[in-house]
Order: structure tokens, then sequence, then C-alpha cells
């Protein structure tokens, strides 16, 4: 059996690290695998193919914001895509973020489908089942076609031309008659938003969690070290991972909350250590640590071992990596309801509030900040549950049936 995985990067990002994971994962099972990929950097393994150049890919991104369509144009970069799935003749092709301006979506799905080559698609945002948008929040025109986008720019970033209903009837004929398609969704709420979507009718539908590196990264580690570092005595420590750390108020991560958060929490025992903020330099309250961004998987994963709490203020999540890191260093959750947290975290360790509530927030920390080494079986249950192994033997079983 040989697997072609296709997404928009590799072994750099959420998505980047699973398509890796698998493709290692596969390699040792014997099972024969690729990677196509579109951004970043070129990677020199066997096996590895990078589709589309950067000059390309910003041509085609400078395009959209013109055109209003996003997942059309790309037409060398998916030749290229197409010409090596033809010269390798896979068993399955596993699409995961096909977004980043690198790829026709539209003639990648009739090239899969005419050819009745067996695909698996795993739904990681939302703009499969809107036809543009990454994250719908509570615009429901995707469910009836789109068409005077009322969030136009963050949802295509065209200056000039709201293209919505011709990019949501592209994608429904994109999927209309794609009979070898499996729709992998990765968490319970997403899959619940996808099969509302009259592009995605008629069609099989499944979850799968994302998996993390549970036995070598994330699980309870030593932490003294960090503790000494940043000088914390006796304080309790509040944690805020996130991609990007922002104070603007359309920041989807939600960083002024966590402003919002230090000041309430001013004169108590306890620290914020903010994790991936870009800028160091900002002002920042005196009971937040900003110890900027991190690429060190162990590491972060003593940050999550020191804290007692780990605090999402997202807006929109499909999945939560952070939910499923913390949780197995040990550390409850706590949050702002953003769609797939609450069904990806466990229900026993985690509790999330109305959006953008700061005092149900600040109360639910209070009720959780001394938990911690009540559930200390946590990690046990969550090293079982977001293993990356589970996640493996699903996909297999979902490109083998």
């Amino acid at each position: 059996m040989k697997i072609i995985q296709v997404n928009c990067v590799y072994n750099n990002g959420s998505t980047g690290k699973i398509v890796y994971d698998i493709h290692r994962c596969l390699q040792e099972k014997g099972i024969e695998s690729v990677v196509c990929y579109g951004r970043g950097q070129t990677i020199k393994e066997p096996n590895i193919y990078k589709t589309s150049s950067e000059v390309l890919a910003k041509f085609n991104a400078f395009r959209s914001r013109i055109t209003g369509l996003q997942y059309n144009g790309s037409w060398i970069a998916t030749n290229k895509l197409i010409n090596i799935i033809k010269k390798e003749q896979p068993n399955v092709v596993h699409l995961h973020c096909i977004n980043g301006y690198f790829v026709n979506i539209y003639r990648l799905f009739d090239f899969l489908k005419k050819n009745k080559i067996k695909t698996v698609l795993t739904l990681h945002a939302e703009f499969l089942h809107t036809g543009s948008c990454g994250h719908a929040y509570e615009c429901n025109k995707w469910m009836t076609g789109c068409g005077n986008c009322p969030q136009l720019w963050n949802a295509t970033k065209s200056y000039l031309f709201d293209s919505t209903h011709s990019a949501w009837m592209k994608m429904k004929d994109a999927f209309e008659g794609f009979d070898n398609l499996k729709i992998i969704s990765v968490s319970q709420w997403l899959q619940d938003r996808a099969k509302q979507s009259p592009i995605m009718q008629g069609h099989s539908f499944e979850v799968i969690g994302n998996g993390i590196d549970t036995e070598e990264t994330f699980h309870p580690c030593d932490f003294q070290y960090l503790k000494e570092k940043h000088r914390l005595k006796d304080e309790k420590v509040l944690l805020h991972v996130t991609a990007r750390f922002s104070l603007h108020v359309d920041d989807m991560k939600g960083g002024r909350y966590i402003i919002k958060l230090a000041e309430r929490l001013k004169g108590e025992n306890i620290k914020i250590i903010v994790v991936g903020g870009r800028d160091l330099t900002m002002s920042l309250p005196d009971n937040i640590i900003n110890v900027g961004r991190t690429n060190n998987q162990k590491e972060l994963a003593a940050y999550y071992s020191m804290a007692d709490l780990t605090v999402i203020t997202s807006k929109r999540e499909t999945f939560s990596m952070v939910c499923a890191e913390s949780l197995s260093c040990g550390t409850p959750i706590v949050g702002f309801e953003a769609g797939a947290p609450e069904t990806v975290a466990l229900p026993d360790f985690s509790e999330f509030v109305e959006y953008g509530n700061a005092d149900k927030l600040q109360n639910v920390i209070y009720k959780w900040i001394e938990q911690k080494e009540k559930g200390s079986h946590l990690d046990v249950i969550a090293n079982n549950y977001y293993s990356k192994e589970k996640m493996y033997s699903e996909y297999i079983k979902a490109y083998t049936t």
C-alpha cells in the first residue's frame, strides 16, 4: 500500500507536524509514504516533494486579493502535484490543509474523482465546507450559498470583489460526484458543522482527533529550571499558549482578554505566563511573563507541567492542540467556549464559559486553580486519549476500509 499526503506545510506548525508523524509511522509499519507540501523551506528527503515555489504562491495570493477567489489559480504548482500523483500511483491520497495558495483545489478534486483515486480528506478548518472562510463564526450564509459576505476581508482578503457565492458554487461542484471520498473531521464540533453544509452532502464522515507525542514529549516533566529562570517561588501559575500573542481587538486568539485577566488578578499571588508572543517589547502588566516563542517542544511541555492551570481565550478553534498538550502534561484547562475545545477536552478536567465573559472566566480560574494535585491521574487518562499512536491506527483503518 502507498499513501500520498498533501498539506500546506511539512514538519512545521500543527498540521505539518501531524503529517510528519503520520509519514514516519507509515514508514515504520512498512507502508510506502510520500508527502507533497506547498509552502516553507525545501526539504531534501526521500519521498518529500515541495510542489510550489514561494514566488508562485505569493503571486497567487496577490491574484486572489483582486479576484476574491482563493482556491483556484496555481496552475504550475497544481500540474506538478498531479504529475507526482500520476507517477507515484498511490492507493490513497490523504489531503490535509490545502489552502495557502499552493494548489488549485477545484482542479485537484476534479483529477482525483475522475481517476477514481481513493481520497481521505481531513478537515482542520472550515474553508472546505464554507467555500471561502476558515472560520465562519456566527455567520450561517455558507448553509445557503454565501454572497454579500459580512466579513469579506477576514474571509477572503479581497480588496475589490465579493466572490463568495461563486467560490461556494465552485466548491460544491468540486465535491459533487466525488464517490471515492472519505471526510475526516478533527473534532465532533467540526464534523457537526460540516454535515450541515450543502457542499458536503452525500459523503462519508468520521472523527479522528489530532494526536501528539505523549510518550517522549507531552507528559509531566521537570520544570524546576523554569521556576528558577523566571524567579518564581510559591506563586500560582496560569499559562496561555498561542501561535501569536496580540492585543488587537480582532485577534482570534483573544490576547486582550489575558490583559484584562491580569488586571483583575493584580494583588493575587498569581503569575500569568504567555508562550507564543512574537513581540517581547510590548508593554504588559507586571504579573504577566512574556517568554516569547519556543520551538522546543520539551520546553513547552515543561511550561505546561509547571502551570497550575492553562487558559484558552480563543474565539474559535476547530480542535485545540493546547487542550491536548496541557491535559497530557497533567494540567487542567479553563477558557472561553470556542467550538471544538469543549468537545476535545476531558470534561472532568476542564471548564469553559461564555466567550468574552471576563467575570465568569475569573470565577472558574478561582475554582480550578487548586485542583491540579487532585487530578494527579489526569496525565494517564489524557496520554491514552491524545496519543499519536491512537491517531495512526485510526488513519490506517480509514485508508484500508
